[in-house]
């Protein structure tokens, strides 16, 4: 914040005596700044996903997904992307932590179907071998399944910055709070044919 203030100050104190050249150094400066104030951000959520205590209630993560669409829609209403999301979809975990999980999963469904006109998001469910399984997939960008192993690792990406911005905390977070629950989620994707992931939050009650 401090970098962030004194940037502000040159460029608005200073600004018609400053050289174009450094203009763009004070630009760049700006970036690097907020940047690091995302990284730090998404650092202390991995963090508390890692430490908070956790405190099962029923959940509907249908209405959580909605939820968290209808925000994205109305911060980008040039988008138009449609959730198919037949509720409720019932959930025993953490209201907060498992609120992270499908905002992470929801947002990045959002961010990669920025490619399509017809963007597509689907949120199921269904009972797999004894267990409830969750599930979102879109029709965006994807990725190659070859490195599907480092999804869940922190910092690490797939696509670059310049065509889909992010930090790689998200899905880190995600993996961390599914194990917390005792589940699990895992990812399948194929380049430009959309992502598909899937995860469990552990036992629940008897359906």
């Amino acid at each position: 914040r401090a970098i962030q203030g004194f940037q502000q100050a040159i460029d608005e104190d200073f600004g018609p005596q400053i050289p174009d050249g450094a203009h763009d150094f004070l630009g760049e400066i700006a970036k690097a700044s907020a940047r690091m104030g995302d990284l730090i951000d998404g650092l202390l959520e991995l963090s508390r996903s890692s430490r908070a205590t956790v405190v099962r209630q029923h959940l509907d993560l249908a209405e959580m997904a909605q939820s968290i669409h209808a925000r994205l829609a109305q911060s980008q209403p040039e988008r138009h992307v449609t959730l198919h999301c037949e509720g409720p979809i019932k959930a025993l975990g953490d209201s907060r932590l498992i609120g992270t999980v499908m905002q992470n999963l929801i947002e990045n469904a959002w961010k990669y179907t920025g490619i399509r006109t017809n963007a597509v998001i689907h949120f199921t469910s269904s009972m797999q071998d004894g267990q409830r399984v969750y599930c979102v997939e879109d029709n965006g960008a994807g990725f190659d399944p070859a490195f599907a192993n480092k999804l869940f690792e922190p910092f690490q990406r797939l696509h670059h910055p310049k065509e889909f911005p992010g930090i790689g905390i998200g899905l880190a977070t995600v993996a961390r709070i599914t194990r917390r629950h005792g589940g699990w989620i895992e990812g399948e994707g194929q380049p430009g044919k959309g992502a598909r992931f899937r995860f469990s939050l552990g036992p629940q009650e008897r359906e």
